[in-house]
């Protein structure tokens, strides 16, 4: 069943998948029925799932699931993947693949391969202030709260130690 992303409980579980490039909104609209299609038909052991699919930043796709309704399964899960492999198609743009970070520069958001990450920090370009979309996140509260979030206050902070 669908159900609006902003109606989801802060609890909901949520998958974030980063998208190689940043998408045009001529790429965005015309999949659009085809989230809320998911969204709709989803279903964990024949029971209807409330969830939602969006694009965000036109970077990141966000699956939402409110498991106060129904929980997911291995197969449910394993469908989800599925749909954002068809997207990935579609798009013709990675979407699961994980080499890549976003931070927020200037405004801007930017993608930095994990191998560059140390170099970067040595050189200034990413500080522990630096926003940095931690797309590890397991709930809806958490990416309302905490997305982005300075460097430091993520999973990269052991980075900031000295």
């Amino acid at each position: 069943m669908y159900v609006a992303f902003d109606r989801l409980p802060p609890q909901a579980r949520i998958w974030v998948y980063q998208a190689a490039r940043p998408l045009g909104e001529e790429e965005i609209m015309p999949l659009l029925p085809r989230l809320a299609a998911f969204a709709e038909e989803w279903t964990s052991h024949g029971r209807q799932l409330a969830a939602s699919v969006q694009f965000l930043h036109r970077q990141f796709l966000v699956i939402g699931l409110d498991e106060g309704v129904a929980d997911a399964s291995g197969c449910s899960i394993d469908a989800s993947v599925r749909f954002v492999q068809e997207l990935e198609q579609r798009l013709g743009v990675a979407l699961l693949e994980k080499s890549r970070m976003a931070f927020l520069a200037d405004g801007e958001l930017r993608l930095l391969n994990r191998a560059e990450l140390r170099a970067a920090i040595a050189a200034g370009q990413v500080t522990a202030d630096t926003p940095f979309f931690n797309n590890t996140l397991a709930t809806k509260g958490e990416l309302d709260e905490r997305w982005p979030a300075p460097a430091g206050q993520t999973w990269l902070s052991s980075y900031f130690k000295r």
